[in-house]
């Protein structure tokens, strides 16, 4: 057998063009580049793994009710009750049984490039899906822990086809629909990781949107967190319409300017 140049090897690895028997004569190459085509494979090939037995522990839940009968189990999670300023955003979605989105786990743990394919491709597969967004104002007007309630409820009850069972990130919700709650529930279920992702990507979104009507405060980049450019641009500038006029340093920041 012809033995190929070390680029026609890399080549064939990555359009998997190449048979077993060559495959094993290549293990056998005593070349440096080979070797280390070899040892990239067989990582890329434990990456591939890792993956997917992180996506089948992160099935566990929905499985589990699944062989109880339940057939259309929705996860429900929220982004943005920490911030001090724009909205609380809930996602509730149901995902079809066996779907491989490996890699995808709690929204915070991925990058945007990441959150943002999964994003477009759990909107794809989903059975059913609704994002819930609750302002500001009303943040204000029934507390922000009211508010989360609200947001997650809404986006279940807003969906096309409703499920009959719930997986909740955190907080118990007032619905008649068998639920169980889990504490880092983004990281446990794959449906709770799906509506992190939604909820995120969606609210960061909105406000990237509120960052073009007010670019002092670079929304764009804290998404309203109150780091130390965002509390600089308050104390400078003020508060804006999309502030939660309740939380602590929004409050304070209020009072100092008056």
């Amino acid at each position: 057998m012809k033995r190929l140049s070390i680029k026609d090897i890399q080549k064939r690895i990555k359009d998997g063009n190449f048979t077993d028997e060559e495959f094993a004569q290549w293990r056998e190459d005593e070349r440096k580049g080979v070797m280390k085509l070899m040892d990239s494979f067989d990582r890329e090939v434990e990456k591939k793994e890792q993956l997917k037995r992180n996506y089948e522990q992160m099935c566990l839940y929905e499985k589990t009710y699944e062989r109880q009968g339940y057939s259309l189990i929705a996860g429900i999670d929220e982004a943005g009750r920490g911030p001090l300023a724009g909205p609380v955003v809930a996602a509730s979605v149901i995902l079809p049984t066996n779907t491989p989105l490996y890699g995808l786990t709690d929204s915070k743990q991925l990058n945007e490039q990441e959150r943002n394919y999964f994003y477009h491709k759990i909107k794809e597969v989903a059975i059913s899906y609704h994002i819930q967004m609750i302002s500001n104002e009303e943040v204000d007007h029934i507390n922000i822990y009211e508010a989360t309630k609200k947001a997650m409820t809404g986006a279940v009850k807003s969906m096309d086809i409703q499920p009959d069972y719930l997986l909740v990130d955190a907080v118990p919700l007032p619905l008649e629909i068998p639920t169980t709650t889990l504490t880092k529930g983004d990281q446990k279920s794959i449906s709770i990781a799906a509506a992190s992702v939604l909820a995120k990507v969606y609210r960061d979104s909105y406000m990237k949107s509120i960052a073009e009507e007010y670019p002092q405060y670079h929304f764009d980049s804290h998404k309203g967190y109150g780091t130390k450019t965002h509390i600089e641009a308050i104390q400078t500038y003020g508060v804006t319409p999309y502030h939660r006029k309740t939380f602590t340093p929004v409050k304070r920041a209020i009072t100092n300017r008056r």
